[in-house]
């Protein structure tokens, strides 16, 4: 079926499934608004697109949305699968629900906004991109995060930060454990200014800049020790 574009121009996903979908997003001119309805929690949503443009996906959304994405802008009316935002490059992704597993994995740039809760792993191999959540996230989050922000409003789960890098991790409320290499480090000025601008752009205002935790790598994993720790 073929869709023309209009200055806020609609797509019906039940109707045209998720390949024409796709392919009509990629069509789209820079500027344009786009509303994607009947979404019924299709995968691979707005894939690889590089057009700055906005798309309102209006309901729950599978796995993938927005995943290899240079450019575009998301808000979810709703809830995603896991890898939301995953290898993003640029651009806003706002979840105005909650993320499975593996949210922003790999995201090179970016922004990726959770208004609810993440599930595992969210943040894991992050390489520069950021990842907001308002909520709290689980397990192995920011796990081998090389580079970029995680903020957290909530809760950490297990194992936070294990393996950890150049990345940063903010937390506002309790980490349950800390993973391999990681540490709970002194916030300096340059980390509540960012924590401020963060919650700004975000729109996060339950956090309080100057009451989170912030957790860094302790570079002990920078370079392999074979004989570290050993007994004979």
């Amino acid at each position: 079926m073929e869709v023309k574009a209009h200055p806020l121009a609609t797509a019906d996903a039940r109707v045209l499934g998720v390949t024409a979908v796709n392919r009509f997003l990629r069509s789209l001119p820079a500027g344009t608004e786009v509303n994607v309805t009947e979404v019924r929690g299709i995968h691979n949503l707005g894939v690889g697109l590089t057009n700055s443009i906005q798309i309102n996906v209006n309901g729950n959304a599978g796995y993938y949305l927005a995943g290899l994405c240079d450019g575009p802008s998301f808000i979810v009316n709703g809830s995603v699968g896991w890898g939301v935002g995953e290898n993003l490059m640029s651009g806003v992704v706002r979840v105005r629900g909650n993320a499975s597993e593996s949210a922003a994995a790999s995201a090179h740039g970016g922004l990726v906004v959770i208004e609810g809760d993440a599930s595992s792993r969210a943040a894991i191999s992050l390489k520069g991109g950021t990842l907001a959540v308002a909520g709290s996230v689980g397990h192995m989050s920011a796990f081998m995060a090389q580079a970029g922000t995680l903020l957290v409003g909530g809760d950490a789960g297990d194992s936070l930060g294990d393996s950890l890098y150049e990345a940063i991790i903010y937390v506002g409320g309790k980490i349950r454990s800390l993973g391999a290499d990681a540490q709970i480090e002194e916030m300096g000025e340059a980390d509540v200014a960012l924590v401020h601008q963060l919650c700004a752009a975000t729109g996060f205002d339950h956090i309080d800049p100057n009451n989170v935790s912030k957790v860094a790598s302790a570079k002990q994993l920078y370079n392999f020790d074979a004989l570290k720790d050993q007994r004979y």
